[in-house]
């Protein structure tokens, strides 16, 4: 199992919020969702660690709590 990094290691961070945005330009809710889904699948296959996924899940889980 691998540990969760939760350090910054994307170097530009502004530019990649860019892209997201961009990506979704034009998008209603509903494919918007999508996309996000899309995106968060394709990510996971990247990682590949089913432990590694559980732990982002409950921290990304654990933010919106705390919102």
């Amino acid at each position: 199992m691998s540990e969760l990094v939760t350090t910054k290691k994307l170097a530009d961070h502004d530019g990649f919020y860019s892209d997201l945005l961009n990506a979704h330009k034009g998008l209603d809710a509903a494919d918007s969702h999508a996309l996000n889904a899309r995106l968060v699948l394709i990510l996971a296959n990247h990682v590949g660690d089913r432990a590694t996924l559980k732990q982002a899940l409950d921290l990304a889980r654990a933010e919106e709590e705390s919102l």
